[in-house]
Parts: structure tokens; sequence; C-alpha cells
């Protein structure tokens, strides 16, 4: 039951039969309850998304559901709401699961949960590595409504933690289960569908449909009813998306041109590794921007505290690798940057996914060296458009090289300085307060940097 291409019209499916009914302009209309209706008002959901008007009665129907929806488009909303309104009729512990590839998405769709069910009362607990397992081991003996967990470290507790069972389970979603399983969580999640009960609902959301998805969905759900919002791979309408092709030894100096270009936006950079990620973010930090980093080296507590603030806006820039790329609603993400082109086309989606959510404009530039040319021809090809360039000033891009090249210096220096750190203590403090006491260490040579 795929819906119509714009948001006004699911009349398609009904040729040839009396005049289409209104399509749902509300959360009531499509069943939702009075008390989730305030609540949907309460966080500013006013019209339901089209993934949330295909899948929300059906899943009020009881039935079992497979969404396929771009990022972005309110895939947790589709589940939550159902979910919430069961356990209003029937109240229970441990009453749903949902399952989801990373540690942010997990902490991001338990917020959904709380701020939906705060006036009912719902208690959720999140179930992720990188935290310690004697606290999650006490909330989850408290029996929390809804646990939202990565398949690792849930096994974990179903095979170690005394007492906890899933077995009155009512509710099962994965979340962007293509890239649970891409993340080769396949043995966790068989053992998980081994433990809970054949009797309950199945909800599977996936941005794609790999093979390994729709084997999934022969082992975990009976007769499922499919919400397809995008059949093919898409980007969102709003979406403005740009190339500039440049020679790569002068790709930061045409960073720091565009992050001038659209000063005023809140940035969200690519780059593909830790290393990268880390030394772009010193970059910036030397030329006065204010960047954050966030990748997979950074302890769970920097990772948050880095995501934090910056959907608080007390950061601007936030430079991350492909870990955040997914499923992290940043509301205000206005320019998304591929400084490095992604090796996985289907990547690209998910990184612009972070601009232009939920019906707001937004722009992606990605850079193209001479080494990327065939990649960005793949992403062209996947998204079935090709993409215009970017309008740029070479000269003025020329006139911040000498600048940019201190900074680089700079930071390599700090990139080594906390190389050395990390080796002698073991510690990954990236914050830029320590880069900040470091620079008092080094004295008087480093405070001639000023950009």
């Amino acid at each position: 039951m795929a819906a119509g291409g714009e948001e006004g019209s699911v009349a398609e499916q009904e040729q040839g039969q009396e005049p289409a009914p209104e399509e749902p302009r509300s959360f009531k209309d499509l069943g939702v309850t009075d008390v989730l209706c305030e609540a949907c008002d309460q966080l500013g959901w006013k019209v339901p998304t089209k993934i949330q008007i295909e899948a929300i009665p059906v899943a009020l129907q009881g039935r079992d559901v497979i969404g396929l929806a771009e990022t972005g488009s309110g895939k947790t909303g589709a589940f939550a709401l159902p979910i919430l309104q069961a356990l209003l009729e029937t109240p229970q512990r441990l009453f749903a699961l949902v399952l989801t590839p990373t540690r942010e998405l997990a902490f991001q769709i338990s917020e959904q949960f709380e701020a939906l069910g705060s006036s009912i009362g719902v208690q959720s607990t999140v179930i992720v590595g990188g935290i310690d397992t004697m606290s999650q081991s006490l909330a989850l003996a408290k029996k929390p409504h809804v646990i939202i967990a990565t398949p690792g470290r849930l096994v974990d507790h179903l095979e170690n933690t005394k007492g906890f069972n899933l077995r009155a389970l009512k509710f099962l979603v994965m979340d962007e289960a293509d890239r649970i399983l891409n993340m080769d969580f396949e043995t966790e999640v068989d053992k998980i569908l081994k433990v809970i009960p054949r009797d309950r609902k199945t909800f599977l959301f996936s941005a794609t449909m790999t093979k390994k998805v729709q084997k999934l969905q022969r082992a975990a759900l009976k007769n499922p009813v499919k919400c397809a919002v995008s059949s093919k791979y898409q980007t969102v309408e709003k979406l403005q998306q740009y190339y500039i092709f440049i020679p790569s030894k002068f790709k930061d100096s045409y960073l720091v041109y565009i992050l001038n270009e659209l000063a005023g936006n809140s940035f969200m950079i690519f780059c593909s590794t830790c290393n990268n990620t880390q030394r772009t973010a010193l970059l910036l930090r030397n030329l006065g921007f204010t960047a954050i980093p966030l990748h997979g080296q950074m302890s769970q507590n920097k990772r948050l505290g880095s995501l934090n603030k910056f959907k608080a806006k007390a950061r601007s820039i936030l430079l991350a690798t492909d870990v955040a790329s997914r499923g992290l609603d940043i509301p205000h993400v206005d320019v998304v940057i591929n400084f490095d082109i992604p090796t996985h086309s289907k990547d690209y989606i998910h990184r612009v996914g972070r601009t232009a959510r939920a019906g707001r404009s937004g722009k992606s530039i990605t850079f193209v060296t001479q080494y990327d040319v065939e990649l960005f021809q793949r992403i062209e090809h996947l998204i079935g458009k090709k993409l215009p360039a970017f309008p740029m000033q070479e000269e003025e891009v020329m006139m911040l090289t000498e600048r940019v090249a201190e900074a680089q210096r700079f930071a390599r220096m700090e990139l080594r300085e906390q190389g050395e750190k990390k080796r002698s203590r073991n510690d990954d403090d990236d914050t830029e307060e320590a880069i900040g006491v470091r620079n008092k260490v080094a004295g008087g040579k480093k405070k001639k940097r000023k950009a």
C-alpha cells in the first residue's frame, strides 16, 4: 500500500470508485487516542507524515508492519504511537522492545517515547554498549515498559542478567533493519527472536529492502502489511543538492571558503575516518569556527556530549563519521557537507537525510576530487539525477590557502599531542577544554596562532 507521490493524493488507489475520501489530516483521524493526540500536539507534530498516515491505522488494527521510508520521514512516531496506545489498553511491564543499530539512535528513540508517553507515565530504558552493565541490570530489574537496545548488549543481558527475560513481550520493533543486519548483528537477532514470544506484533522499519531484510521478514513477521513511501532510493524533495569538483590538496581551503560563504547556518560535515574527523575539527577550531567532532573512537559520554552541544546550538558545526549519518534527528541542520565522498552510494542518502527533515528545506554539498569521480557518478545514478555545481569564486579560495596551511600545521601538532597523551594514560579527552589547557601548557609559541 504505497502512498501517492504528493502529500495530498492517496486517491490514485481508488480509481474507478466513488470520489476518494479525504486523506486523514490529523492523528485523531488515524485512530490515535486523545491523550496521545495531545502529546503529539505538545511535540509540535501538527499533521502526520506520509509513513505515519500509512502505518499507524494498520498497526492499530493489530497487524504486523513493514515500513519502507527514507530517513527523516517520521518513522519513530509511526511505531511509538501504536505501541503506546496498546499499552494504555493493556498496561504491562516489559511490553515492547525496539532494536536499533547505533547507540545514538537508541537514546533518541527513548527521548521520543518519554516525550509521547510522559502524561501516561511510560518508563523506558536504553540498553547499549559503552555503558556500565551493572546500572543497566538495575534499570531492567525495575521492569520498564519499553526497552530500546542495540542487539549485542541486549543478548548479553538476556544471557547473564539474573531474572531478566522477555517472555511476556507484546511488541518487537526493528528500526533501520537494513543497517542492523549490515553491521552483522544477524546471530544476535536470531538469539533474540528465539527467546521472545511468537505471539507478538512486529514492526520492521528500513530505508532499503535488502535480501537480508527479506529473510528477516520471513523469519519474524506474520502476514505483514507493507507501507512503502519511497520505492526507489530517494532524497527529500526540498533538499538542494550540489557538488564541487576540486583538486584534493586544496580540500581544506574549499571547506573554509564554503563555511564562510554560508556563515550563519548550522553544518554537518561527514568525513570517512575518525582521524580525519578529529583533524578537521582541530583545523576549523584553529581558524575560529565552533566545530565539534563525533566519531567511534570517542567514549559514549563524549559522543552524547558533542551531540547535545550541537543540538543546543552551542556549536554550529558537527564533524562526524558515518556513525552519525543514520537516524539522528538533529532538527536544525541547514547544510550537509560530504567532505569525504561516501564509498557506499546508499550512505549518501542517509547523510544528506540529516537536513531538509520533516518538511523543511536544506542544502547538501559533496566534495569531488580527481580520485572520486567514479564514486560520484554512482551516487548520481542511484538517486537518478545530475547534480549542479555549487557556484564559487576560485580566487577567493586561493587567498585562504596560507592561513589554512598554518592551521593544518597546528592541527597536526595537536593530533600528535593527543595521541601521546592517550598512550600515556589511555585517555580520550578531545573536548575543547582539554585543548585549551594544552595550549596554555605549551605556552607562548602557540599563543601566536590567533587567526
